[in-house]
């Protein structure tokens, strides 16, 4: 049995266990403790914190995330982080109401009712919660699917709301090699069962907040956007939200109906379809721009720094989102976005 260590959280005088041979991250959900994280993958730099004293080993992971000079001060990714003794650890970037408050961590098993496509290579999967308490989750979070037949898994966000814990929906895009495009293609079908585990990640609003949202996504990452979308119809969130969606041409957009419905909804919204490659045959009564979905926000949100960022998509483009958001002054709190790998995109951490 591996020895166990106490880690204490400053500022916030918060303590718990963690065992040698766990992430730091993962005992902190196991024990109900609410981090900020995003990948989970030592890649994006939101689960970055400061060893104020203890010894930690941190695991392969991105210099993009935590560059050498960061790690020798003391810097370190609490999803790629162990623990060889007691800590003490100071975190970055918290939010006090979700440190203790967040959805549990959970184990569910779920049965596919719907595999539809949305367009050529994005698939809407549709899955019925089994039992009777459903599955406990804020809007814009993701969960980690297991493959039927492997010990993998793969994280993607849901795009359905707390409004159905029942019923759960994710859009996948299915990228060649990829091992979910696989099943998806050939075995996967409805009335088969898939395991999940989750909630994970802080792509959620924020209560008490009033600042504008602008929510960028591209591809697959149309799922949390479309997630806080329904559930700002859904409970009547009166702060203004400015929704991009970043594809290649107009046969890759999708849902443009019930965006426009749900934007009719609230007080303040509006929604640009950014084309990168061909705007023609756009649709009616969409506003479409040409060009990146980053080079678009810039040119039309000058205040981004007076906004909420969210972002969610392929790696290039949430990296290019996290340099627009860096250049334009918004602060750390006011960013949040989900990154995660792919075939497509993956390369060994460095």
């Amino acid at each position: 049995m591996a020895d166990s260590h106490r880690i204490t959280f400053e500022p916030v005088d918060i303590e718990m266990e963690v065992d040698e041979d766990e992430t730091i991250l993962d005992a902190a959900f196991r024990q109900g403790i609410h981090l900020m994280h995003g990948c989970r993958e030592g890649q994006c730099s939101a689960c970055k914190s400061f060893v104020l004293d203890g010894d930690i080993q941190m695991d392969d992971y991105s210099t993009f995330a935590c560059n050498d000079a960061e790690t020798e001060e003391g810097y370190v990714l609490l999803c790629r982080s162990y623990a060889y003794g007691d800590c003490e650890i100071e975190l970055l970037n918290f939010d006090e109401d979700e440190l203790l408050g967040g959805a549990p961590i959970q184990d569910i098993t779920t049965t596919v009712t719907a595999i539809e496509p949305m367009t050529a290579d994005i698939v809407s999967l549709q899955l019925q919660v089994s039992g009777t308490d459903g599955f406990q989750f804020k809007a814009g979070q993701y969960v980690d699917l297991r493959i039927p037949g492997t010990d993998h898994t793969r994280s993607f966000s849901l795009a359905t709301t707390p409004a159905t814990p029942d019923r759960l929906e994710f859009l996948i895009k299915k990228y060649p090699g990829g091992l979910f495009a696989g099943i998806l293609d050939s075995t996967l079908q409805v009335g088969d069962e898939i395991g999940l585990t989750g909630p994970f990640g802080n792509f959620t609003v924020k209560d008490g907040r009033v600042l504008p949202i602008v929510a960028i996504g591209g591809g697959a990452g149309m799922a949390p956007v479309l997630s806080l979308l329904r559930h700002a119809a859904q409970t009547g969130l009166s702060r203004p939200m400015h929704f991009y969606y970043g594809a290649r041409t107009a046969a890759d957009l999708f849902y443009l109906d019930e965006i426009v419905s749900l934007g009719a909804q609230l007080e303040t919204f509006s929604f640009t379809a950014c084309l990168s490659e061909c705007a023609d045959d756009a649709p009616a009564g969409i506003t479409v721009e040409s060009g990146n979905v980053t080079d678009i926000v810039a040119r039309t949100q000058p205040d981004l720094a007076r906004t909420e960022v969210y972002f969610c998509g392929p790696p290039p483009m949430v990296d290019a989102a996290l340099a627009l958001a860096d250049s334009a002054g918004v602060p750390k709190d006011q960013v949040f976005f989900d990154k995660f790998n792919s075939p497509a995109f993956s390369t060994p951490a460095v």
